[in-house]
């Protein structure tokens, strides 16, 4: 089997499972026990998120742990938009965003909220003009993703907040689940962000939502206390350790793993152009490690299946979207439901090799010209 699928899932790094079975060992307690192993867990885990707030260069007291970026989303959309409903119920968001983020923003429409989405050009960037036209003195939350899960286009994020700047009431929350650990990103101007430590080879079931000191937001989860106010239940000090380590060596090691994907991607594009109907749908400033296809007149999940059958595992929009339906990121950027619906997705990793590429490559060979002649 050949796994290109990174964009869903990364495999842990051993010195993530190192760390993990390591800080199990050795703190047993809960971190908000009161006695002194209690203690000596709190230590810790305070230790390991001034690390990352370090990392990340942002304000540890603003580090939320959760199980996941989905978490992180829904609690961040949820709780800004409900902590300022006296203030105004309009949201403005993009055609771009992960059903974590497009589902809460359903769930607060069917609550009486108004939703508008802003345009997206071809370039896969939104219209920073239109967007000018949304905002509202009663906009009380603008919700992006800086780089979107199914083509990897790339937001421009200083001029979406300095925009978001000029109207003191509005929040920004960005989901930078495809961001952190393969792009530089900056929280400069952010009120919220959200990233989950599975996309950068660390460990499922622990996330981070980041809040700025001046973001209201009520909780999801209830029944914590202190620190924990905005996430019921105690973190787990080992997700915790571990999601730092796999951050640490992602950001040391951003540069060359990007390179390397770059490579990996220029590589690809150059195969796929010889081939007539195919249509690559990533703008060409998007991430490398995200190329999402399209073949004219053969649906995406039938292409995903057939290379499944060849042992190349791709996906077909984020593997939280409902399947078989077109995706609403290629239709926003491409214009064309046909193509949308037509779009899968090929997702990469430094751990790549020349050979897995090259076996993809004879495995569409032989999937486009069977399905071509159907």
């Amino acid at each position: 089997m050949i796994y290109l699928d990174y964009a869903a899932n990364t495999p842990a790094d051993p010195q993530v499972l190192e760390t993990f079975v390591s800080c199990e060992r050795k703190y047993a307690a809960n971190p908000n026990a009161s006695h002194p192993m209690g203690a000596l867990a709190r230590q810790a885990l305070a230790e390991v998120t001034e690390r990352i707030a370090s990392a990340l260069c942002i304000d540890a007291a603003g580090l939320i742990y959760t199980s996941g970026a989905s978490e992180a989303n829904n609690t961040a959309i949820k709780g800004m938009a409900l902590a300022r409903r006296q203030a105004g119920q309009h949201i403005i968001t993009t055609p771009l965003e992960h059903p974590s983020v497009s589902g809460p923003l359903d769930w607060l429409k069917k609550q009486g909220w108004e939703i508008d989405l802003v345009n997206v050009g071809r370039d896969g960037k939104i219209d920073t003009g239109h967007l000018k036209q949304l905002m509202r003195r009663d906009t009380v939350l603008l919700a992006v993703t800086a780089v979107d899960s199914e083509l990897g286009a790339v937001q421009p994020m200083e001029e979406i907040v300095r925009i978001k700047r000029e109207y003191p009431g509005c929040l920004l929350h960005v989901d930078a689940t495809q961001a952190i650990g393969k792009i530089p990103f900056s929280f400069d101007g952010v009120d919220s962000a959200s990233f989950t430590a599975h996309k950068f080879y660390g460990l499922n079931g622990i996330g981070v939502l980041y809040k700025n000191r001046r973001a209201e937001m009520e909780p999801l989860i209830h029944g914590g206390g202190g620190p924990a106010l905005y996430r019921g239940g105690p973190p787990t000090l080992a997700l915790a350790a571990s999601l730092e380590t796999a951050l640490r060596k992602s950001i040391d090691c951003l540069t060359e793993r990007y390179e390397t994907v770059k490579r990996q991607n220029d590589f690809i594009r150059a195969a796929l152009a010889a081939y007539p109907a195919v249509w690559i749908n990533s703008p060409a400033g998007a991430v490398p490690h995200i190329l999402n296809v399209s073949v004219t007149g053969v649906k995406g999940t039938r292409f995903r299946d057939a290379l499944g059958q060849a042992g190349i595992c791709v996906s077909v929009r984020s593997a939280c979207a409902m399947d078989g339906t077109p995706s609403a990121a290629v239709s926003a950027v491409v214009g064309d439901r046909k193509r949308a619906l037509s779009s899968w997705r090929i997702s990469l990793s430094h751990l790549t090799s020349e050979e897995e590429l090259r076996q993809l490559l004879e495995a569409f060979d032989v999937c486009y010209q069977k399905l071509m002649r159907r």
